[in-house]
C-alpha cells in the first residue's frame, strides 16, 4: 500500500476527527468518518469557543492538592464530584493529582507548545476554502483578576508562558475600564495576550468542516465503532453496529469515550471524563469586547453569535451520570458578579465530557503492536484549540511524512503494558 491513497478511517467526528480528515483529504487519502451521533455531537460542540494558544498550563498547578478538599466542599467554588463515583476515580485520580507540581507543569507545557502555540492560524489554514473560515474571529483573550495582588498569584503560570515566548500586556484601573466598560467594580485588572481568537458558533464550525469533507468525497457514517479487524498484525477493518468497515488504517479521535476502544486497540490509557458545563445567555444587554477567562470563577466568558457563553466548571462523576444543577447555578452567580448589568432574554444550559489524561498530555500516533491504528485523544480543555495541528500530524505520519516535532511525548506507547 502506498503512502497516499490509503482508505482511512476517522472514528469520532468532533474537531480532532474533522480536522484529522481535512488533512488526510489534502494529502490524497480517502476518509471514512465515523461517529454514534454524527459531527459536532460532544465536547466540540459546547466547548467555551477560544482559540486559546496560551493555555499550556494544565490544571494541576502546584498547590491543588491542599486546595481541592476545600473546593469540593464549597458550593462557590468551580470543583465538583459525584461522590458515588469516588471508587472508581480514585486510581485515576491519585495519578492526576501527582502532577501537581512545577516539573510536571513544565513537562505539560512544552508538550502543548507545539499542539496549540499557534491556534488562530491553524485554524485559518483549516478552514480555508472549507465554508466554515467565517466563523473564526480573531481577538485578544485576557484574564481577569480582582487587582494585581490577584494575579500575583497566578506568577508561577505566567511564568512558563513567558519561558514559551507569550507577551501580554497589563490593563489595570481606567485602562482597563476604557477597554471594556461592561464588567463590574470587582475586576480592576486584566492581562491580555493578542493574536488569540475564538469561533463564533463551534457547533457550526465543526458541521461546515464535516460537511466538506463530505463534498470532498468523504464517507460519513453514523454508528457505533466495537472493535477493530486483524490480519497479520495490521488493522485491515472496523466492527461498527455488527458490519465491517473495511480500511488500511484507522485513527481513533473519541475524546472522552476512548479508553473502551483503546483497549481493543491494545492498550489502556488512563482517562477520565472532566465533565464540563456552559450557560448560554441569549440576547444579552451587553456582549464582552473579546474572550475572557474570569480567574476568581475560572470560568470562560466567550462573546458568539446571538449570545455569550459561559464555559468551565470542573466535575468528576463519569460518562453515564446526567447534569448536576449547582454548576450551572454558579456560572450564572459569577457571571453576575462579573457583569452586575447584564441581562438576558434566555439560558440554555449544556454539560459535555472533556478527555482529561493522568498526565495532562494528548495521545497521538501510532499503537505500537498494531500496524495503521492511530490515536488523537486526550486534550482536556483545549481540544478545540488544538485540534487543527493534531489533525495535520496524523495526516503527515500516516503519509509517511515526519512531522517537525518529538512525537514522543504523545506516543501511546507510554501507557503499553
Amino acid at each position: 500500500m502506498s503512502e497516499t491513497g490509503k482508505t482511512i478511517a476517522v472514528i469520532g467526528a468532533g474537531i480532532v476527527g474533522v480536522s484529522t480528515a481535512v488533512w488526510l483529504q489534502r494529502d490524497g487519502h480517502k476518509v471514512i468518518l465515523i461517529d454514534r451521533e454524527g459531527p459536532a455531537a460532544g465536547a466540540s460542540y459546547g466547548n467555551g469557543g477560544v482559540l486559546a494558544s496560551c493555555s499550556i498550563i494544565p490544571v494541576t498547578v502546584p498547590g491543588l492538592l491542599a486546595k481541592a478538599p476545600r473546593m469540593l466542599f464549597s458550593p462557590n467554588q468551580p470543583l465538583f464530584l459525584k461522590w458515588g463515583y469516588l471508587p472508581k476515580l480514585a486510581p485515576w485520580l491519585a495519578r492526576y493529582l501527582s502532577t501537581a507540581n512545577r516539573d510536571a507543569v513544565r513537562r505539560r507545557a512544552a508538550a502543548m507548545m507545539p499542539i496549540i502555540g499557534d491556534s488562530l492560524a491553524d485554524h485559518q489554514v483549516l478552514a480555508a476554502g472549507t465554508g466554515a473560515e467565517n466563523l473564526i474571529e480573531p481577538s485578544d483573550y485576557l484574564f481577569l483578576y480582582k487587582d494585581r495582588g490577584h494575579y500575583d498569584g497566578d506568577a508561577f503560570g505566567w511564568s512558563v508562558r513567558k519561558e514559551h515566548g507569550f507577551e501580554w500586556d497589563i490593563l489595570e484601573g481606567q485602562a482597563w475600564r476604557d477597554y471594556d466598560p461592561s464588567f463590574g467594580p470587582d475586576i480592576t485588572f486584566a492581562a491580555r495576550l493578542r493574536n488569540h481568537g475564538c469561533i463564533r458558533d463551534p457547533g457550526k464550525y465543526v458541521e461546515a468542516l464535516a460537511a466538506h469533507v463530505e463534498r470532498e468525497g468523504g464517507r460519513i457514517i453514523k454508528a457505533e465503532v466495537e472493535d477493530a479487524v486483524r490480519q497479520g498484525g495490521r488493522l485491515t477493518g472496523l466492527r461498527a453496529d455488527g458490519e465491517t468497515i473495511a480500511c488500511d488504517g484507522a485513527v481513533l479521535a473519541t475524546g472522552a469515550w476512548s479508553g473502551k476502544l483503546a483497549a481493543k486497540f491494545g492498550f489502556k490509557p488512563p482517562i477520565e471524563s472532566e465533565r464540563g458545563y456552559h450557560l448560554e445567555l441569549w440576547e444579552p444587554s451587553v456582549m464582552p469586547r473579546a474572550p475572557v477567562m474570569v480567574a476568581s470563577g475560572k470560568f470562560v466568558a466567550t462573546p458568539m453569535e446571538g449570545r455569550i457563553r459561559l464555559a468551565g466548571v470542573v466535575e468528576f462523576g463519569g460518562l453515564e451520570a446526567p447534569p448536576s444543577k449547582a454548576p450551572f447555578r454558579l456560572l450564572e452567580k459569577n457571571i453576575r458578579a462579573a457583569m452586575p448589568g447584564l441581562t438576558w432574554k434566555k439560558a440554555v444550559e449544556w454539560m459535555g465530557h472533556r478527555p482529561s489524561m493522568a498526565d495532562s498530555i494528548p495521545v497521538l500516533g501510532e499503537v505500537p503492536g498494531l500496524n495503521g491504528a492511530y490515536t488523537a485523544f486526550g486534550h482536556d480543555h483545549v481540544g478545540l484549540t488544538g485540534g487543527p495541528k493534531t489533525g495535520r500530524i496524523l495526516a503527515q505520519i500516516i503519509s509517511g511524512r515526519q512531522p517537525n516535532l518529538d512525537l514522543s511525548p504523545y506516543s501511546p506507547a507510554r501507557f503499553m503494558t
